[in-house]
C-alpha cells in the first residue's frame, strides 16, 4: 500500500474511494471488527482504508468486496482505485522502463485537447521543442533519475505532438518566464536553435505565445510547470512527480493562476525582442 498523495486533488478522491467501501461493510452489516477478521487483516488496516490515509491494493478491494458479499462491485473499485493512483505519479516509476511510453501518452491527451493553457518557469513546453533540445534535456533527466536509456525514441514521441500546432482544432496559449530563454539547457547552438524555433511559431494562429519579462511587476509568484487541459484537468509537473490535478476548486486555482500570469506577460514585437535578446546573448 501506498501513502496518500500530497496533491489534494487525489487525496480527496482516495477518500471518495474510502467512502465506497466503508458503505460497502455498513450495508452488509459488518462492523470494523467484523470485516477485519474476515478479510485476515489486522483491525487498524481497516481503519486506515477507510479514512483515505493508505491506498488498498487490487487485491485489499477483491478481498474487502468478498467479506462483504459484493464480488460484483469489485472490478469498478479497482478501476477507481487506480484512476486515483495515476494523479500522482512519481517520475521513477513512470520512466522505469524509459521515457518513450510517457511521451507517447502525452502525445494521446494532445491529440485529444482542444485548448491547451500552458505555463513553464523552466523549459519550453515539449510540442514547442527541437530535437536538438528534447535531446540535451532527456538526456538530463535520464541521467538524474537513473532509468533506462531510450531518448531517441522519447524525443521522436515527444517531438511528434508538434504536428497538432499544424491541424485544425487545436489552440495553444503558451507563457514562459524570461528566464526560459536564458538557461543554458543546451549547448550554445542547439539554444540558438530551440530560440529561432519560437520565434518560427508564433506566427500560427494555433499559438499565442507570451513571455513574462525579469522586469514584470509581480501579482502572481513564479510557479511549479503546468499545463491545463480543455478546462478539466491541470498536469503540474514537480522534481519527483507528475500530478493530475482534476478537483473543480483546485483547477479554478490554476485558472486564475493563469490569468494573473498572462497579464504580466507581453506579446507580439515585444516577446519577439526578448527572444532576439537571448540569441544575441549566445553569440
Amino acid at each position: 500500500m501506498t501513502t496518500a498523495s500530497p496533491s489534494s486533488s487525489a487525496q480527496a478522491a482516495r477518500e471518495a474511494l474510502a467512502v465506497r467501501l466503508t458503505h460497502l461493510r455498513k450495508d452488509a452489516g459488518l462492523t470494523g471488527k467484523d470485516l477485519s477478521a474476515r478479510c485476515g487483516w489486522h483491525p487498524a488496516k481497516t481503519t486506515r482504508i477507510q479514512k483515505g490515509a493508505v491506498a488498498p491494493s487490487d487485491a485489499d478491494i477483491r478481498t474487502w468486496c468478498a467479506a462483504c458479499g459484493a464480488d460484483d462491485q469489485a472490478d469498478d473499485l479497482i478501476a477507481t482505485a487506480r484512476a486515483v493512483d495515476s494523479m500522482y505519479m512519481e517520475w521513477r516509476r513512470l520512466h522505469r522502463n524509459g521515457m518513450r511510453q510517457v511521451q507517447e501518452d502525452w502525445l494521446a491527451l494532445h491529440e485529444q485537447t482542444r485548448h491547451c493553457r500552458v505555463y513553464l518557469s523552466n523549459v519550453p513546453p515539449g510540442f514547442l521543442q527541437t530535437p536538438a533540445f528534447a535531446t540535451a534535456l532527456m538526456n538530463q533527466i535520464t541521467r538524474f533519475q537513473n532509468t533506462p536509456d531510450d531518448v531517441a525514441e522519447a524525443v521522436a514521441a515527444r517531438v511528434a505532438r508538434s504536428r497538432f500546432l499544424y491541424e485544425g482544432g487545436h489552440r495553444y496559449v503558451v507563457l514562459m518566464e524570461e528566464p526560459v530563454l536564458r538557461f543554458r539547457t543546451a549547448d550554445p547552438e542547439a539554444m540558438r536553435g530551440q530560440l529561432r524555433h519560437l520565434l518560427s511559431v508564433m506566427p500560427l494562429a494555433s499559438v499565442s505565445l507570451g513571455i513574462i519579462p525579469f522586469t514584470a511587476q509581480r501579482t502572481v509568484w513564479p510557479l511549479e510547470a503546468f499545463y491545463v487541459h480543455d478546462d478539466t484537468v491541470a498536469v503540474v509537473e514537480t522534481l519527483t512527480a507528475e500530478i493530475k490535478v482534476t478537483q473543480p476548486r483546485e483547477l479554478a486555482d490554476y485558472l486564475k493562476a493563469f490569468a494573473g500570469l498572462a497579464e504580466m506577460a507581453v506579446y507580439g514585437d515585444d516577446a519577439r525582442r526578448l527572444i532576439r535578446a537571448a540569441l544575441d546573448a549566445l553569440e
